[in-house]
């Protein structure tokens, strides 16, 4: 269920939790980088199935979002068995792209308690770990660009409503 957007309200993330498993750390317990980049997907996924469209959805209707740009920047490392979140906002949006902001916080029980079940959060709680930035094209079936507003108007209508402009 999408959260209730206003006008004046646009820094909307989504949270997902995750526990740090041990096959996504190294000989150290600290999670290998590139798991990183499977939990910015995994926020992606679930960030856009809590507007009540999935990628499955999007993709038998001939709608494909390949990353084109990704940005990491790390700060601090998760560890084997830490509980995080992965937050995930739509950052910007254009007819041809659209751009996602994560962020990778370890979170303690009790702030994972208190994240509401429907995920939807103003802000980002707990120790920042890792931030970043996708950006994903529009394509068609045929790996063509399209313009989302022409090709799947309440697709862009409701990703305009949730659209973040800081």
């Amino acid at each position: 269920m999408s959260p209730d957007v206003k006008e004046d309200d646009q820094s909307v993330w989504f949270g997902y939790p995750l526990r740090v498993r041990y096959q996504e750390t190294d000989r150290m317990n600290v999670v290998f980088h590139g798991n990183y980049i499977t939990w910015f997907e995994v926020g992606r996924t679930e960030w856009i199935r809590s507007l009540g469209i999935s990628y499955r959805d999007l993709e038998e209707r001939g709608l494909l979002l390949p990353v084109v740009d990704l940005q990491v920047k790390f700060k601090r490392p998760a560890l084997y068995d830490d509980q995080v979140v992965v937050y995930t906002r739509l950052q910007q949006l254009s007819p041809l792209r659209v751009t996602f902001a994560t962020q990778v916080c370890r979170v303690t029980e009790h702030l994972l308690s208190s994240l509401p079940e429907s995920g939807w959060v103003s802000h980002p709680a707990g120790e920042l770990l890792v931030e970043g930035t996708t950006t994903l094209a529009w394509l068609n079936a045929k790996w063509r660009p399209i313009r989302l507003e022409r090709e799947a108007k309440d697709v862009w209508t409701l990703l305009e409503k949730m659209c973040s402009t800081d």
